[in-house]
Order: C-alpha cells, then structure tokens, then sequence
C-alpha cells in the first residue's frame, strides 16, 4: 500500500465520522453514546442472542462489551437470561429496548435522507453505488485465515457444505465415498494444511493444501459460502495456499475441478493455472490445472 492511500482513507474516516454524528455524545439525539446505540441495535428484536456471536459481529473485545450491556440493562433496556450452559452468555432486548431500537431507526432513516436530500438523481445513485462498494471491501478486508486442524468443528462445518453444495450441482450428484478426499493427515503438518476463512467469527470458505514429499503440491477442497461470494475471498485462498506451497520448497502446484463448476475453472485460468492431462483418478473431476511457482526461501510454517 502507498502513503496516498494510507491517507485517503483516513481523509474518508474522518468525512464519514463528522457526517453521521458519531462525535458527538448523544447519538442520532438519543441519550446514549454511538456503542450504547450500535450494541443496542445489532442485539435487536428477534429473540435471544449469544453475547459472543453480537461481539464478534462487531469487532469488539470482551470486555468493552461487557461494559456497554451493564450500562443498557442499568437502563432497562437488556436482559441477560440465566443460561442453561454457564459457559454461554446470552441477551435480548426488553419491551423499553425494543422502543428505543425503533425510534433510533426512524432517526437514523432521516439522517440517511439528510445525506441524500442535497444531491440530484445521478449524485445519489453515484454515491449509494459507491457506498455498497466500500461496504463489500470493507467486508472482504475483516475476512481472517487461519490453519486448523481439519476435525476442527469449523473445518468440519466447510466441508459438510462443501459436499451439501456439489450433490446439487454435479450430475448425479457428489458421493464423498467414490471421491479422492485427502486423508486428514494429508491436510496436517507436515504433510499439508487446511485454511478456514471467517468473517465476525463464522466459518465461511476453506481450502486444502497437501504438501507430498518429492511430488508437487495439490490444492483440494476450495468452497466459498454462497452468501460471502464476490468478496475474493477463493482467490485469496488460492493465492495464500500458493505462498505457503512456495515456502515449503514446492515448484509445482496441481488442482483438479469438475465442469460443473465454471466460476471456479475461471478463476483458476484467471489466477495463471495451465490446463494439462489428468494426473489422478478423481472421478468428479473433467480439468487439471498446474502452475509454476515462485521459489521462496523454505520455511516451516
């Protein structure tokens, strides 16, 4: 990245801070501070909540969080119910709660509109337009990787879905019996690796990496969630797989794909994949790909 885009975007932060009021005090003119409001607004209407789950949708510590419930059920506005598991917060608005989550909407609905109201018809469609821009890579940029062990339960999660995925998109569906599924230990160190991506702590994509000594490495198992799709969340698993496949002293990376899956045949020929004959007995598979890597200094990662 460059100083000029370091410094635009804090030129952007501070636009949008000043804009939508959230230096001062009372937000939106309510009698709460903008983490009162937000924490107040991301529990919401629909029942109850597991504290963690609304923390990690809001990138907030633990105990920041804990501080802003204190605060909202001294005002009657949250409740925290006696959990079954001792080990699981949960909270849910109360009737006042749920009164003031809608009247902090209607405010914020017109503060929206402020916004918009000075613009003419082609400012306003160039400035949502270029809104829900920002909010995709701003989602993609919250994106983690992490290497887990592949019975991790959120490894486990990606590729049940995985599977659940190419039984509806393959002729004939997909059996995971007749398929060349790596053994786990295929994916573990030092034999290889399983990437999961989460966005506000929900599993969302993965993909393997086998790293067999003295052949080239194989990349398996690449699945994005449908909903998170558009993000460059797959390329950006390939492309770390190939980092770490490059680190490990491999010069050849191989992958195999079936017809049915055109986005990701693409992306593969996008990303400088070369189409070659086929190198296994993978039965749901109709392309191989390899790709030349960069040689880096071997690392043991």
């Amino acid at each position: 990245m460059t100083a000029e885009q370091v410094e635009q975007v804090r030129r952007f932060n501070r636009t949008v801070a000043e804009r939508v009021g959230v230096l001062h005090d009372h937000y939106l003119g309510a009698a709460r501070p903008y983490g009162q409001a937000r924490l107040l607004w991301q529990i919401g209407d629909g029942g109850t909540h597991d504290v963690r789950s609304v923390r990690d949708r809001l990138g907030l510590d633990s105990g920041y969080v804990s501080r802003l419930l204190r605060a909202l059920e001294r005002d009657g506005l949250v409740v925290e119910p006696h959990p079954r598991d001792r080990r699981v917060r949960t909270v849910r608005l109360t009737s006042a709660g749920r009164t003031e989550r809608a009247r902090l909407d209607e405010r914020s609905d017109a503060l929206a509109a402020s916004l918009l109201d000075p613009l003419d018809a082609r400012q306003r469609d160039r400035l949502t337009a270029a809104m829900a821009t920002v909010e995709r890579l701003l989602t993609a940029a919250v994106v983690s990787l992490e290497v887990l062990d592949p019975d991790h339960p959120d490894a486990v999660h990606c590729l049940r879905a995985y599977a659940t995925e190419l039984a509806r998109l393959f002729d004939g569906g997909f059996d995971p019996a007749r398929s060349l599924l790596p053994d786990p230990g295929e994916l573990r160190a030092p034999r290889g690796l399983f990437l999961v991506a989460r966005l506000h702590g929900e599993p969302v994509g993965c993909a393997g990496l086998k790293l067999p000594a003295g052949a080239p490495a194989e990349i398996k198992r690449v699945w994005v969630r449908p909903d998170t799709r558009g993000l460059g969340l797959a390329r950006r698993l390939l492309a770390e797989l190939e980092e770490r496949a490059a680190r490990h002293g491999s010069e050849l990376v191989r992958l195999d794909t079936n017809k049915a899956l055109e986005a990701a045949t693409r992306l593969y020929r996008d990303s400088g994949y070369t189409e070659v004959p086929a190198f296994n007995d993978e039965p749901y598979a109709h392309h191989w790909f390899e790709k030349r890597l960069t040689r880096r200094p071997r690392q043991d990662r």
